[in-house]
């Protein structure tokens, strides 16, 4: 089985959504469905089937989330230093064209989140820009064409 890599608080995350899965909503969603079985027959009764169908996607959550907690390879991103950039670097970057800078973090694909600046380590640029140090150029192909980056800084928070 291949490790996942995440930051600390990514891997946090993800125990905080199992333990409110398993302790909060998985006890709402069985209640529900012994209410939707009291209103009698099951065949026609929507609540029920509704109800079954958020149980079922409840427990293939757990499930998913237990196996990528069991496979986590959580990176403590305060102990890496360094001018090349690898997961959990925070990387500024100068856009060749407009000159225009720009933030991201290197994380693991279950945080990742453009609005917050967090870039999935297997999100094209992110890809692009591991290994690379400051002062080199990436080029990467994007919805509006390519773009060529200049790695400005390099940080680890």
């Amino acid at each position: 089985m291949a490790k996942i890599p995440m930051t600390a608080a990514g891997f946090e995350r993800l125990q905080e959504e199992l333990k409110r899965l398993k302790s909060v909503d998985r006890p709402a969603i069985i209640r529900a469905i012994a209410e939707a079985r009291d209103h009698g027959d099951l065949s026609e009764n929507a609540e029920y089937h509704s109800a079954r169908e958020r149980q079922g996607f409840i427990e293939g959550r757990v499930l998913e989330l237990e196996d990528k907690i069991a496979r986590a390879e959580v990176i403590d991103v305060s102990k890496l230093s360094g001018k090349v950039v690898k997961f959990g670097a925070t990387v500024t970057l100068e856009d060749e064209e407009t000159e225009e800078k720009v933030v991201y973090q290197i994380v693991g694909e279950d945080e990742a989140d453009i609005a917050q600046r967090r870039l999935s380590v297997t999100s094209p640029l992110a890809r692009a820009l591991i290994g690379k140090t400051i002062g080199e150029s990436v080029e990467v192909s994007t919805p509006r064409g390519a773009r060529s980056y200049e790695v400005v800084k390099v940080a680890f928070r």
